[in-house]
C-alpha cells in the first residue's frame, strides 16, 4: 500500500472520527419538506436529551442513598463519603469542561450515548471494590463521563431551538434532573432498603445500558448535516438587542470569545454557590432527615422525591415565564426563585419538630425555585450569552465552576458534620431482660447548614448583577 493509502486508510479507522460531527448536507430546498424534517426531529432531540440525561441520573447520585447504611455499617466514614463525593465532584467538572468543548465539535448522538454507556459500566464495576480509593477513584471517573451529558443537551437545544423558544424548551429538559433525582431518591431507596447497598449501583447500571441505546437510537447531530438550514433562519428568530456577528469558521474562536467575558465569570461563580445549596439537600439531605427529624430511609427518599416531583414544574414554568412574560430575559425571573429559595431553605432547616405539613410545603417551594436557578444559571444563560456556537464550551465551564463548587461543599459539609459527630450512652435490655449499654452516635448539622444558606445567599447576589448583560445568537 502507498504512503499516500496508507495515511488515508489510518484518517479512516480513526475511532475518534466517527464521534466528530458530519460536515453540512446539501441544503433542501422543499419547504414543506424542511418544516417536515424540523418538527419531526426537534420532538425526537427533545425527548431523547430529557429522558437520557433524566434516567442517566440514576447511576450519578447512588451514593446519596445508600450513605446511612454505609455509616451504619462501618463501611467508611462521613468524612471519606465527602472525600469520594469530591471525586465524582472534580471528575463530573473536568470533565464537563472539556467534553463541553468537545461536544461542540461532536455528533452529540453518538458521543452523549457513548459516555452514558461507560457510566453505566463504572456503576457495575464498583460491586467489585469496597476501598475507598477503589472507589473514590472509580466515581471520579464516573463524574468525568456524567459530565458529558450537559453539554451535549445544549449543544442540541442551540441547535435544534432559536432563541425567543430556547427558555420554554430548556424548561422542559431542565425538568430531567428532577426526574432522575426523584427516581433515585424513592427507587433506589426501595432497592437499598430491601436489597442492600450493592443494589443501589446494580440496578442504575443495568437500567443505564439500556438508556444509551435509547440515546444513540432517538438523538440527532446538528440540522446543517441533514440538509436544514439554521433554526434561526427555519424560525426567522433573530431578536432584537442582540449580538448578530457572523460566527467563526471555527467554533474555536466563538469558544475563546465566550469564555473572556467577565458576565460568564460571575454566571460561573453563581452557580458555584447555588450547587452548594443545591447538593446540601441531595447529598446530605437523606441524612439529614434521618438523623434530625428521625425519618426511615424510605421516609426521607419519599421527602426528597416530593422536592425533586416539585422541580419538574420549577423548570418549566421558569422558561416559560422569561420567555413569554420577559422577551427571553433571565435576570427578572431569576431574582424571584432565588429570593423564593432561600426561604425554601430557611423553612427546610428551621421549621420546628412536628410541623411535617410545613417541612413538605418546603421541600416543594425549594424544589420547585431550585430547578429554575439549575436551568437558567446551570446552562440556559450561559449559552443565551455565548451563542450558539460555543453552547457546549459556555456549559462545559460553568460547569467545572459550578462543581468545583459542589466538591468544595462535599469537602466542607462532610468534615463540619463528622466534627460535629458527638456519642449517647442509651441502655436497654436484652434478651436475657439485662441491661445493656451502647453508643449511639448523633451528627451536628447546625454549622453546614449555616453555610449551606450563606452560599445560597451569596448565589442570588451575583445573579442579580447580570441585570443588564447583552446576549449573542
Amino acid at each position: 500500500m502507498s504512503g499516500a493509502g496508507g495515511e488515508a486508510a489510518t484518517r479512516s479507522w480513526n475511532p475518534l472520527r466517527w464521534f466528530a460531527t458530519g460536515p453540512d448536507a446539501p441544503r433542501i430546498t422543499d419547504p414543506e419538506r424542511v418544516n417536515q424534517l424540523y418538527r419531526r426531529h426537534r420532538m425526537s432531540v427533545m425527548f431523547a436529551i430529557t429522558c437520557g440525561y433524566g434516567f442517566g441520573y440514576t447511576c450519578r447520585l447512588p451514593l446519596a442513598v445508600m450513605k446511612k447504611p454505609l455509616l451504619d455499617e462501618g463501611v467508611f466514614t462521613a468524612e471519606w463519603l465527602g472525600l469520594i463525593g469530591s471525586a465524582f465532584s472534580i471528575g463530573y467538572a473536568v470533565g464537563k469542561l472539556v467534553n463541553g468543548f468537545l461536544a461542540d465539535h461532536a455528533n452529540v448522538r453518538r458521543f452523549f450515548s457513548a459516555t452514558v454507556l461507560l457510566s453505566a459500566l463504572i456503576n457495575l464495576a464498583m460491586l467489585g471494590f469496597v476501598s475507598p480509593w477503589a472507589w473514590a477513584i472509580l466515581w471520579g471517573l464516573n463524574g468525568w463521563f456524567q459530565g458529558a451529558g450537559s453539554p451535549c443537551s445544549g449543544v442540541s437545544l442551540a441547535n435544534w431551538f432559536s432563541a425567543k423558544e430556547r427558555g420554554s424548551y430548556y424548561g422542559i429538559f431542565s425538568s430531567s434532573h428532577s426526574l432522575g433525582e426523584g427516581l433515585t431518591f424513592v427507587f433506589n431507596s426501595l432497592l437499598v432498603t430491601h436489597l442492600g447497598w450493592r443494589a443501589g449501583f446494580a440496578g442504575p447500571g443495568m437500567f443505564c445500558l439500556l438508556v444509551a441505546f435509547g440515546i444513540l437510537l432517538l438523538l440527532r447531530d446538528r440540522p446543517e448535516t441533514m440538509g436544514l438550514p439554521p433554526v434561526a433562519d427555519w424560525r426567522n428568530d433573530h431578536p432584537a438587542g442582540t449580538d448578530r456577528a457572523v460566527p467563526a469558521a471555527d467554533p474555536r474562536r466563538d469558544q475563546l470569545r465566550a469564555l473572556r467575558m467577565p458576565a460568564m465569570w460571575v454566571l460561573g461563580l453563581a452557580s458555584a454557590c447555588m450547587y452548594v445549596s443545591r447538593y446540601a439537600i441531595n447529598s446530605w439531605g437523606m441524612l439529614y432527615l434521618q438523623e434530625h427529624r428521625n425519618y426511615t430511609l424510605v421516609e426521607a427518599g419519599l421527602m426528597l422525591g416530593l422536592n425533586t416531583g416539585a422541580g419538574l414544574a420549577g423548570c418549566v414554568v421558569y422558561g416559560f415565564i422569561s420567555d413569554r412574560f420577559f422577551n427571553a430575559r433571565r435576570p427578572p425571573v431569576t431574582f424571584i426563585f432565588g429570593v423564593l429559595e432561600v426561604i425554601a431553605l430557611l423553612m427546610i432547616f428551621y421549621t420546628p419538630p412536628g410541623h411535617p405539613v410545613v417541612l413538605s410545603a418546603a421541600f416543594i417551594l425549594f424544589g420547585f425555585t431550585l430547578s429554575g436557578l439549575l436551568a437558567v444559571l446551570g446552562g440556559l444563560f450561559a449559552v443565551d450569552i455565548a451563542g450558539r456556537r460555543a453552547a457546549g464550551a459556555a456549559m462545559g465551564f460553568i460547569g467545572i465552576v459550578s462543581y468545583l463548587g459542589n466538591a468544595l461543599q462535599e469537602w466542607v459539609s462532610g468534615l463540619l458534620i463528622q466534627r460535629g459527630v458527638t456519642f449517647a450512652t442509651v441502655t436497654a435490655l436484652n434478651e436475657q431482660g439485662q441491661a445493656v449499654a451502647t453508643q449511639v452516635k448523633h451528627y451536628d448539622f447546625r454549622s453546614a447548614i449555616a453555610f449551606w444558606i450563606g452560599a445560597s445567599v451569596l448565589s442570588l447576589v451575583l445573579a442579580a448583577s447580570l441585570w443588564r448583560v447583552k446576549t449573542h445568537e
